[in-house]
């Protein structure tokens, strides 16, 4: 292996191998490239847009810390408030709610037993005329049956008339 190095570095290859290296760091080695790149870009960054966003930063930052610190919590407290407000109103509205199904059923209570009194009467009142018409349908009959009575009492009295003038 020695008596190939010593070759190389003595023989026309040599040039050939030096060349190859440069074709290859020219053509495929892209590192300084892209390193003038990033020092281009970083160098335009810095010169065109100073500390802009850096000032922008700042200001989002100052802007985030006056919300967290004075906003939210004026936030809080209104909705806290409010919701305070919102929750005694509903309360209110549920003991009326209350009061109203509460007074609603007493009146449908006070209604059904009402109903059941005039149901009662209605009942008491049809069995009073059930009777007073059995009377009457007795009385009837028995006025019936004593015009019946009458009848053939008279009809034989009127077939005894006959009789008499029949003989003749």
């Amino acid at each position: 292996e020695r008596k190939r190095e010593a070759a190389a570095a003595g023989s026309p290859i040599q040039p050939i191998i030096k060349d190859l290296g440069e074709i290859y760091s020219r053509l495929l080695d892209h590192r300084p490239v892209i390193q003038g790149e990033i020092r281009y870009f970083v160098k335009e960054f810095e010169e065109k847009r100073g500390l802009r966003e850096l000032r922008v930063l700042e200001n989002l930052k100052n802007t985030t810390f006056e919300t967290n610190e004075h906003v939210l919590p004026k936030c809080e407290q209104a909705m806290h408030d409010s919701l305070n407000e919102a929750f005694k109103r509903l309360q209110a509205a549920n003991n009326m709610i209350h009061r109203l199904q509460e007074r609603e059923h007493e009146e449908r209570k006070l209604q059904a037993d009402k109903l059941m009194a005039r149901e009662e009467q209605r009942v008491a009142h049809w069995e009073e005329f059930m009777k007073e018409q059995q009377n009457k349908r007795a009385e009837v009959d028995e006025e019936h049956r004593k015009a019946t009575e009458r009848l053939k009492e008279q009809y034989s009295e009127m077939e005894k008339e006959l009789a008499k003038y029949v003989s003749f």
